[in-house]
């Protein structure tokens, strides 16, 4: 009996004749195959015809013997994770979403707590698909939630269907053919140069430093109350570290980003100016220029801010458009930067955001560039 080798494990192909392996491609004995299979046990097969079709078993053999050990942890992943009820999930999902900040895991918990766990506590992992969260979303539809709040609802269950999705409870993507809540979030309310100054002006100092630092500077309001006289780190240079949270009410890192992580941002002469008069004559706290204004060993209160912003409204002694928030102060930043040219690529990283996606959806309409004018530009190359 004369055998033919392949790879090393895939096995041996075999004729059991007198004939010489030479002669086996003109001899009407059949083919035969030994290998090991998944239980390590020598096997034979016979009735194979040619020697092509004895390779190609043992190739399908040598493969499905391979990917016995991978099928296995999946199907201990489905029996494990598919029988889950979706409350006890995504308890042990959140645990795993360590890089969000207090303020993104409160507003976690309560989308949990007043739509999704609701909705799904009870059900069972591996039983979600397109049409359970089409379902749902016209659930949230008929219930008349906010579109803002259906999106990141949305989002929550995405990200959590999709962890469900890679450990390989579902053959195809639940949220496959699934069309999101549509939500187109406002422009911008952003005031003229005219209206900045009489709105920078019209608080007391605190709102003005802080006017000046989000107008100027693009930061947060949280960040804006975490300012320090040892953060200008060059005379056109300011280097962001922390933040005040909203919810902690403590100096916490910066949004989207690790604990010592920053953003360097530019420091125009005008809000350079005004945060070393803040220093001069109100003094700092280690370099803190804000803080609680009843004990200077706390971080600056947000409410403080929003308190103030609410009577200048109220008082209608200076133009502010309408609709304008606080956050319309880095909103101008944005604009302002745009508008002279400067590249969104640099405006979005100087304002902390997460993705360029994120810039160029809102700040789109403050670029330079349009239809209009992009159609007289390739006109002047068309004609030359």
């Amino acid at each position: 009996m004369a055998t033919t080798s392949l790879i090393r494990g895939m096995g041996t192909v075999f004729k059991e004749c007198e004939h010489p392996e030479s002669r086996w491609p003109r001899c009407p004995h059949e083919y035969k195959i030994r290998y090991r299979n998944a239980a390590r046990r020598q096997t034979e097969e016979s009735g194979f015809t040619t020697q092509d079709k004895a390779k190609a078993r043992l190739a399908e053999v040598y493969q499905a013997r391979k990917n016995a050990p991978q099928s296995q942890r999946k199907a201990e992943r489905i029996q494990k994770y598919g029988a889950m009820q979706f409350g006890q999930y995504v308890a042990e999902w959140k645990a795993g979403q360590r890089d969000l900040g207090a303020a993104s895991m409160r507003h976690l918990d309560s989308i949990l707590e007043h739509h999704l766990c609701p909705a799904f506590h009870s059900r069972r992992m591996g039983t979600f698909d397109h049409k359970v969260v089409e379902a749902f979303i016209q659930t949230m539809e008929r219930n008349s939630v906010g579109l803002a709040t259906q999106s990141n609802t949305f989002d929550k269950l995405k990200s959590i269907l999709l962890d469900a999705h890679r450990l390989g409870l579902y053959d195809e993507n639940p949220l496959d053919g699934v069309k999101p809540p549509q939500y187109d979030p406002k422009r911008a309310v952003i005031p003229s140069p005219a209206q900045l100054q009489e709105i920078r002006t019209a608080g007391d100092d605190t709102f003005l430093l802080i006017a000046d630092l989000m107008s100027g500077c693009g930061m947060r309001n949280g960040e804006a109350a975490a300012v320090n006289i040892n953060n200008i780190v060059a005379d056109d240079t300011y280097r962001i570290t922390e933040q005040v949270n909203q919810t902690t009410k403590t100096y916490a890192p910066l949004k989207h980003r690790k604990a010592d992580d920053y953003r360097d941002v530019p420091l125009p002469g005008r809000v350079k100016l005004t945060i070393e008069w803040y220093a001069d004559k109100y003094g700092t706290v280690d370099g803190y220029l804000l803080r609680h204004p009843l004990d200077l060993s706390k971080p600056f209160p947000y409410h403080y801010l929003q308190n103030q912003w609410q009577r200048i409204k109220k008082a209608g002694e200076v133009d502010i458009p309408e609709g304008m928030v606080v956050y319309g102060l880095r909103h101008y930043f944005a604009s302002n930067c745009l508008s002279h040219g400067i590249p969104i690529t640099d405006v979005a990283e100087w304002m902390g955001h997460k993705s360029l996606d994120i810039t160029f959806k809102i700040y789109r309409h403050l670029m330079p560039g349009s239809i209009g004018r992009a159609a007289q530009v390739l006109d002047l190359g068309l004609a030359a």
